[in-house]
């Protein structure tokens, strides 16, 4: 039987990382100006990134005990299960006491156990799939959704046709005319004007190899007329100034986190990145050169298909993590040179963007409303 709803409330759920933190601020987003009166709450994970940054963008957020299986044999993951399920009561109890009239999942811990038990309360279920492959959660919760929003095409091979709409992957909303950003971004950074500027990025939680591939170069790098916008996560953020403590290196300027990626987008000449769905669709806009560095260690080896889509469409380069140590440099040094191939990436990768995924999935959320 279903429950009686709130026609003016939702529940977006889900997070982890910051490529599904601020796609799911920019649905929210998106959803407060077609309508202002929604009463929008996030559900997301305990300890995890989304509970600093949704409160700062201005919306409630309720945290799930809830964590990642661990591959292989690991005792860890009787704590998983232990969490799995006290999570599943919790968010019974925030989808009874609140009663949404829609719950939005946008993937990572907390999606789970949200939008299962939003489904088996008879609530409208919406999934953002963000991925060019659709992991095995996603394909059990997408027999219960009502609509399935996706960012390849293709994606029927994984769910019902009659549920997939493709919309792309939401981005930050300040992303457009970097161009006239140049000025104000290479002052904040601190950067010189002549050399190629190279932004690496490994997500919000820094990526190791990544990381040590600039490590084990800096004394190379010194020498190069490059100069480098490096966010190294704060985990690593000790590692990386200590691999530059020796000398120090004027053309190297380190950050745990950029909090104006706007900024950073627009100064950079090329772009060293992880290959997580949502930093990508950030990248279809911004339409700079790309190195992709797919990260091993995520289920499914989701971000080597998405690298793949790219660099079969030659609209990025991609690099295989088990060999960035040796030759992300040359490749990243190689590529700075080349004027025709960085020319050719940026107009393909540009090709690849859907400009208004956030509006276009806020529409299909208000459409299920509308049907209750």
């Amino acid at each position: 039987m279903k429950k009686k709803l709130q026609h003016n409330r939702i529940i977006i759920s889900g997070g982890g990382t910051g490529g599904h933190v601020f796609p799911a601020i920019s649905i929210a987003n998106a959803l407060k100006s077609k309508r202002q009166e929604l009463d929008i709450l996030f559900v997301g994970a305990e300890g995890k990134l989304e509970m600093e940054k949704v409160p700062e963008a201005g919306y409630p957020i309720e945290g799930l005990p809830v964590t990642g299986l661990y591959r292989g044999f690991s005792l860890k993951n009787i704590f998983f299960l232990i969490n799995l399920f006290r999570s599943l009561i919790i968010a019974g109890k925030i989808i009874n006491k609140f009663q949404p009239s829609v719950v939005v999942g946008v993937g990572g811990y907390a999606s789970a156990p949200v939008l299962w038990q939003a489904g088996k309360k008879g609530v409208p279920v919406l999934i953002q799939e963000q991925n060019s492959f659709a992991g095995m959660t996603n394909k059990l919760l997408g027999k219960r959704a009502e609509k399935i929003c996706v960012a390849y095409e293709g994606m029927e091979k994984y769910f019902p046709e009659k549920k997939v709409i493709l919309t792309g992957n939401p981005v930050r909303q300040d992303l457009d005319q970097l161009e006239k950003k140049n000025r104000e971004a290479m002052k904040y950074f601190g950067l010189e004007k002549g050399p190629e500027t190279v932004l690496v990025l490994g997500g919000s939680g820094g990526a190791k190899t990544i990381n040590e591939s600039i490590m084990s170069r800096v004394g190379r790098i010194k020498n190069e007329n490059i100069q480098i916008i490096w966010q190294t996560g704060k985990f690593y953020q000790q590692k990386a100034e200590e691999a530059l403590s020796p000398g120090g290196a004027d053309n190297i300027k380190i950050f745990p986190f950029i909090d104006r990626m706007d900024l950073a987008y627009s100064a950079a000449n090329v772009i060293i990145s992880r290959a997580g769905a949502g930093t990508i669709s950030e990248l279809y806009i911004v339409g700079k050169p790309v190195l992709l560095v797919p990260s091993p260690n995520v289920a499914d080896d989701h971000q080597t298909k998405n690298a793949q889509v790219l660099a079969e469409k030659n609209a990025a380069i991609m690099v295989k993590d088990n060999e960035a140590r040796e030759t992300l440099l040359d490749v990243v040094l190689e590529l700075s040179a080349d004027k025709e191939k960085k020319e050719s990436l940026s107009v393909n990768i540009r090709k690849m963007a859907v400009r208004n995924s956030a509006d276009l999935i806020a529409e299909e959320v208000l459409k299920l409303m509308k049907v209750n």
